[in-house]
């Protein structure tokens, strides 16, 4: 298969004003060759640029970057003898990570809580973007055992789901602009489950799978679990009115041939970026002229902090192009194992089909609490949604307060901010922060192959006063790091 290229008009958009410093005043006392290799390198650690990816000829991004031909070949040649490059005769030059730089290709780091004894766990958790059950839970399992009577006299194993509540989901997609009946509706263990099981029906092994980069890291363990591969497309932060590469995803999805794709386009974890109604009506279009299916994770859809929310992605599909998975677990409670997928009823066959291998059913109980928390989810998020924000107003502030030069990514709406450090050591800042009564997930944790070492992903799901603490634990552990990753290249010396 072809090697997947950037192209040297994206490269040159990612790069921005890659001859100017923070302040925007131009670098006149590097080599342009320098600054311009530096930058490619941010890129790389950003995720902007992905491993394994071809960068454009040296004639390309020279006539586009309207830069010499000897620039580029010297940026590109200090590149791959610090170990960002990979050049082979006869191909092109393609983005790695020197040896130095640790990351684990495989799968995403481990959480450090499976690696801590329990007496050394720290006081407040920040690995987790989930909030803690609202008051209305006891009264929802109170009413899921008034409900249970009717089910005792059956087996009480339903691969589908109860009807109560695949008839509440699917009128609840309906007046969201997207009509849809119970027999659409399969009720699963969770958005994850849902996943997996989609995983299964729809790719093969070795095949290819358009992923957010950066997105949730269970899902990529998903893929690769199923034997595929996750072919980062990366999200534009910096413009969240656009923050999908939606041309960037079409280019992947050919040069690929991936047969699917998972995209959190309702507030993406970690960024909390948002797509727009134009794009979703785009990315549609994209899935049906590659023929590839789209699975769009809207977990995180009930959480709209700021503005309204546009339709749903599958809103704008004409046939089966785009799966929909949910979970009552960030809108509710992590607790509450249930999830679901809305899919053509062929679909829905297959995927029971796989789904008796693995499990048979969701448990009853959590299937009716759930009914009831939807028919009252009006009043229960508002409440969720202010804690929420204010909360989110908290973390801000905290971070201007202790940590002035750390930039965090607006988030119109989810659970967390995507926070970028002004040098490249995530994963440090996270094995140290245990020791300062913190624990937090590592940028790379949310991409591929060590990307994101210059970002962290900071949930606004305690309440304030942890938030505050955390923040100055954090902070101080940052101050005792020495950010050897962050060291300049070297100029190149020939002799």
């Amino acid at each position: 298969m072809a090697i997947r290229v950037i192209s040297a008009a994206t490269l040159t958009r990612d790069l921005g004003r890659w001859r100017h410093d923070e302040n925007g005043d131009k670098r006149a006392a590097r080599p342009a060759y320098l600054a311009l290799a530096e930058s490619i390198r941010l890129l790389i650690h950003d995720g902007r640029a992905p491993l394994g990816v071809a960068l454009p000829s040296e004639r390309d991004l020279a006539a586009t970057l309207s830069v010499s031909r000897t620039t580029v070949t010297s940026a590109y040649a200090l590149l791959r003898e610090h170990g960002y490059l990979i050049s082979r005769q006869g191909s092109r030059s393609t983005v790695a990570l020197p040896p130095s730089v640790a990351h684990d290709g495989a799968k995403p780091a481990r959480s450090i809580l499976a690696l801590m004894s329990p007496n050394q766990v720290p006081t407040i958790d920040l690995t987790y973007a989930a909030m803690s059950a609202p008051p209305e839970m006891n009264e929802a399992y109170s009413a899921a055992l008034q409900g249970i009577p009717i089910y005792l006299g059956t087996h009480g194993m339903d691969p589908v789901g109860v009807p109560p509540l695949r008839e509440a989901l699917a009128r609840r997609y309906t007046e969201r602009g997207l009509p849809t009946e119970p027999d659409q509706i399969l009720v699963t263990l969770g958005a994850q489950h849902g996943l997996r099981l989609l995983l299964n029906v729809l790719t093969a092994p070795a095949e290819r799978v358009l992923i957010d980069h950066p997105t949730y890291p269970n899902a990529i363990e998903a893929i690769r679990d199923v034997g595929a591969r996750p072919v980062p497309v990366p999200l534009l932060p910096e413009h969240p009115e656009a923050g999908w590469d939606l041309d960037g995803i079409r280019s992947a999805a050919r040069q690929t041939a991936a047969s699917a794709a998972y995209l959190l386009p309702d507030f993406n974890n970690p960024t909390g970026l948002l797509m727009s109604e134009r794009d979703r009506a785009e990315l549609a279009a994209i899935a049906r002229d590659t023929r590839m299916t789209v699975i769009v994770d809207e977990s995180m859809v009930d959480l709209q902090l700021d503005g309204e929310n546009p339709p749903p992605v599958a809103a704008f599909a004409r046939g089966s192009e785009i799966v929909t998975i949910g979970s009552a677990s960030k809108s509710f409670w992590g607790g509450l194992r249930v999830g679901w997928i809305r899919a053509a009823p062929s679909l829905i066959t297959k995927l029971l089909g796989i789904r008796s291998t693995v499990d048979l059913g969701t448990p009853v109980m959590d299937q009716l609490a759930t009914v009831h928390l939807l028919d009252h989810a009006e009043s229960i998020l508002a409440q969720r949604r202010d804690q929420l924000r204010s909360r989110r107003t908290t973390l801000l502030d905290a971070l201007a307060q202790e940590l002035p030069d750390w930039r965090a990514v607006p988030a119109t709406g989810g659970m967390s901010l995507w926070v970028q450090l002004p040098t490249p050591v995530s994963s440090a800042l996270a094995a140290v922060a245990p020791n300062h009564g913190v624990l937090l997930a590592a940028g790379p944790r949310f991409g591929v192959q060590g990307a994101f070492e210059r970002f962290l992903r900071i949930p606004f799901t305690r309440d304030e006063s942890d938030l505050r603490v955390a923040v100055k634990s954090i902070a101080d552990a940052y101050s005792t790091l020495t950010p050897h990753a962050a060291e300049p290249l070297a100029p190149i010396t020939y002799y």
